[in-house]
């Protein structure tokens, strides 16, 4: 299964963060994944996220 379509799960499951990305689908770059997604139609938002003094995306998939 290619890093896209196992990241495509995961975002079907709720949001992913890199360190997730890193951990399941063994992604060191999600944004390009994501901009693959992107690229194939998907609707998917990112959030800068604050957490204790550190900031990192958090992807979401937009459901219609």
């Amino acid at each position: 299964m290619k890093q896209t379509e196992i990241i495509l799960a995961m975002l079907k499951r709720g949001p992913v963060t890199p360190l997730q990305a890193l951990s399941e689908a063994n992604c060191f770059r999600l944004a390009a994944r994501i901009h693959d997604l992107k690229a194939e139609g998907h609707d998917i938002r990112c959030d800068m996220v604050d957490h204790n003094d550190k900031k990192f995306a958090q992807y979401t998939l937009v459901r219609s």
